[in-house]
Parts: C-alpha cells; sequence; structure tokens
C-alpha cells in the first residue's frame, strides 16, 4: 500500500428502525468516517490536528499492545508528548463501569478534547462510554445506569458526545464501527448495552500492518465472527439486493483473506482485504438485517467467557445444517445456502481448502463448507474445546430463546429443545 489515504464516510445509507434489536427511531446516528492507506500514527496525528482540531489527547489502549509493544509509544511521539494528557492501558474484558467512570475522571479533569483507542474489544466499548459519559457529567455508576438500555428511568435530556473518539481496531471484531456499546456492572456483574444518539466512533483508522502484531488465533476467529454476519445475512429470508450485495463482496474479500493470513501472517493485502470486509459485514447489522441461529446462540456463550469470534467458530456450521434439515418447507431456505455454497467454491484458495478437505460442490452442504474452513484456521469447533461442559446446555437453550434473533433465524428457534439439540451437535 502506498501513503495514499482512502477517507470516506464508512456507511452511505442511514441505519435501519432497529440496531440488533433495538429500536432506534428518533436516534441521530451519524456514520463515522474510515481511513487506510497511511501508518495509523500519521492518520491519527493528520485528523486530531485538522479534522478534530483537537490538542488534549487520553489513550485508551490495549494491555498487551501496551506490554509487549512499542505501538503506544510510536502513537504518543507522534501526536506530541504535550497533546497527550493521559493514557489507560488496557480495560478488563466486558467492560466494567468502574474502569469506564475511572477513566471519564481522568478526562474531564485533563479537559480532553478527543478519546483515541488503539486496540479493539473492551478497549472500544469502554471509550464509546467514556465519550457519552463525558456530555451527560455521569460519575456515579447509579448515574450511568440510568442511561442503560434495560432503564425505566432513561433521562429526558440525554446530550449527545461532543469529545470525537477515533478508533484504531487490531482485530475484526467490527465494534468500532458499531454505535451501541456494553458495560458491566460491578455490583451485580450484569452486562448491559447502551445506546443513544451520536454514540459511536467519529473515525475508524484501518492499519493493517499494526495488525500483524494482533494474535492469530484472535485475528482468525473475530474474522469468522464477520464471516459469520455475511453468512446469516444471506441467509436471511427477508434479506434485500443490497444486504446480499454486501454480504457477497464482504464474504468473496474475507475468506480468502483469512485462509492466507493463516498461511503467511506477514501477508499485507489479505489484511488490508479482510478489513475493508468487515466494514460490508457491519453494514447489514447496522442496516437492521435480521442475523438468526448462531447469533441468537452465540450471545448465551459470551457470559460463559466465549469470545464473540469463537461462539460463531462453534454455532455458524451447526445452525446452518439444522435450518436445511427442518427448512426443507421453504424452499428459499436451501436456495439462499446453496448462494454461499457457491460463492465460497468460485474462490479458488477457498476451493482448494475445501478439496483438502475431502470436500466436493455435488455433497458438501453450507456446514460442511464452513466446518472446513475453520478447521483450517486452526480454531475449536466444540463447547469441549472450551472446556464447557454438556450439563449448562439446558439453561443455554432456554436463555437463547429470549434473544432477539432466534425467532428470525430461517427456522424461527421458538423452542429450548430447538435449541438444545444444536448445542449438542457442537458439545464434543
Amino acid at each position: 500500500m502506498d501513503a495514499t489515504e482512502t477517507y470516506k464516510p464508512a456507511f452511505d445509507e442511514p441505519p435501519g428502525t432497529n440496531l440488533a434489536g433495538i429500536p432506534i427511531t428518533g436516534l441521530v446516528l451519524p456514520s463515522p468516517y474510515m481511513s487506510y492507506g497511511r501508518p495509523y500514527h500519521e492518520s491519527c496525528v493528520k485528523h486530531v490536528r485538522e479534522t478534530f482540531k483537537a490538542s488534549r489527547v487520553y489513550i485508551v489502549v490495549s494491555g498487551s499492545l501496551a506490554r509487549n509493544t512499542d505501538k503506544l509509544e510510536t502513537l504518543i511521539d507522534a501526536l506530541g508528548k504535550e497533546t497527550v494528557v493521559g493514557v489507560r492501558k488496557g480495560i478488563t474484558p466486558h467492560t466494567p463501569w468502574s474502569e469506564i467512570l475511572s477513566i471519564t475522571a481522568e478526562c474531564r479533569a485533563a479537559k480532553v478534547d478527543c478519546v483515541v483507542t488503539l486496540g479493539a474489544g473492551s478497549t472500544t466499548d469502554g471509550a464509546k462510554l467514556v465519550v457519552l459519559c463525558l456530555a451527560n457529567d455521569i460519575s456515579e455508576p447509579s448515574q450511568l445506569a440510568r442511561y442503560s438500555v434495560e432503564s425505566t428511568d432513561i433521562p429526558t435530556d440525554v446530550k449527545q458526545p461532543t469529545v470525537p473518539l477515533i478508533t484504531i481496531p487490531t482485530s475484526l471484531s467490527g465494534g468500532e464501527y458499531f454505535s451501541l456499546a456494553g458495560g458491566t456492572d460491578d455490583a451485580t456483574n450484569h452486562k448491559q448495552g447502551f445506546l443513544h444518539s451520536g454514540m459511536g466512533s467519529k473515525l475508524v483508522i484501518l492499519d493493517p500492518e499494526l495488525s500483524i502484531l494482533t494474535p492469530a488465533y484472535h485475528w482468525l476467529s473475530t474474522g469468522i465472527r464477520s464471516v459469520d454476519h455475511c453468512v446469516e445475512a444471506l441467509c436471511c429470508l427477508t434479506a434485500t439486493e443490497a444486504s446480499d450485495d454486501r454480504a457477497e463482496r464482504g464474504l468473496r474479500l474475507l475468506v480468502p483473506s483469512l485462509l492466507k493470513s493463516k498461511t503467511d501472517p506477514s501477508d499485507v493485502t489479505a489484511r488490508h482485504r479482510s478489513q475493508l470486509a468487515v466494514n460490508l459485514a457491519m453494514f447489514n447489522v447496522r442496516a437492521g438485517i435480521p442475523m438468526g441461529g448462531s447469533h441468537a446462540i452465540g450471545h448465551q456463550l459470551g457470559p460463559l467467557g466465549v469470545p464473540h469470534g469463537i461462539t460463531s467458530c462453534i454455532m455458524c456450521p451447526a445452525v446452518m445444517k439444522y435450518n436445511i434439515r427442518y427448512g426443507s418447507d421453504i424452499p428459499e431456505i436451501a436456495a439462499r445456502q446453496k448462494k454461499v455454497r457457491d460463492i465460497l467454491w468460485s474462490e479458488p484458495d477457498v476451493a482448494k481448502a475445501l478439496e483438502a478437505a475431502g470436500l466436493s460442490p455435488d455433497s458438501a452442504d453450507l456446514g460442511d463448507l464452513l466446518d472446513a474452513i475453520i478447521r483450517a484456521l486452526d480454531l475449536p469447533r466444540t463447547l469441549a474445546a472450551l472446556d464447557i461442559s454438556p450439563d449448562v446446555i439446558p439453561a443455554l437453550s432456554k436463555r437463547a430463546l429470549d434473544d432477539f434473533w432466534a425467532p428470525t433465524n430461517p427456522v424461527p428457534l421458538l423452542k429450548a429443545e430447538q435449541v438444545q439439540e444444536i448445542l449438542e451437535v457442537v458439545a464434543q
């Protein structure tokens, strides 16, 4: 890649009527911009100074990047030590409220006018909440609780964040494109969602060379999360022509690139293509295209400590097999799965991996194809591989029915026995 920057809105359409099941009527959720083509620190400096006219920057960096690399120091040196008025190294997984409020207090005291994240996951979620807290003078857990989507006492005058958030992701999970943020109440250990006007990143900076430092397991598994977004969008019975196009383009970029990254972790082009694919995958989630059983059941595995990317590795193939088995009375289910199969077989690098697994276009269903791809990436395929006991399956199955995407599965998941059947297939 040369040093010419591409700078554009991440999305060229407004969001749908709901975001991951949460109605967003009346909310203002503008698209973030995205920047790629220049090293992350150069792009960050340019936009801090020129786009946001900021001079007091607070950086939230993932603990592993801070401990094991010089990337934080590179960013501080580029911005200037006088510009960086605070740094937080690491946020605990699932984003505890206590840490959000602690960072908020530091930002408030330092009169911060821009927050930058370097990393992914909790780092991104936490910073989304920090700028919300800054705008609404939130300093106590009882105050923050009122802004949760579960609150029955949401303030009527929620103020939009005014401190811009720049996110520099190092994974393929896509949270930087999502306005919704999650944080965990330390007192109850219950994770809650937050979604208000103006929330989310204002700028996403993509740098594939930076991502070379991301552990392969994390890079590839979060990539499968975005594969899952594309697959369930393509299999959705209420999909649109536009969503099909985005999901197909995302899948064609992503799967060959993940296989290449597995073979050669230093392949910067493959990493760049994967990053662009995530934008396409998140477009459909933001547009309100319903996902299905893989997402619905996967959400229940998260509280057991299973990262979202790994939930997709385990659940997506199994849900595809369930849908083709029990959806025979709905011809469109088979037709949509065939379309995804044809996409995968038509990509030479993917076809090579599928043939290496002993599969053929005539006999392998979509679940088989996804299973082979995930195994080629050396990612887990069973609950047992994560030391999750089959004893939890009945409770998981009941909880999954409450998920907003359980009934939008092509074969609606309305009974615990349905979910239990899917989970038992992936137990061992």
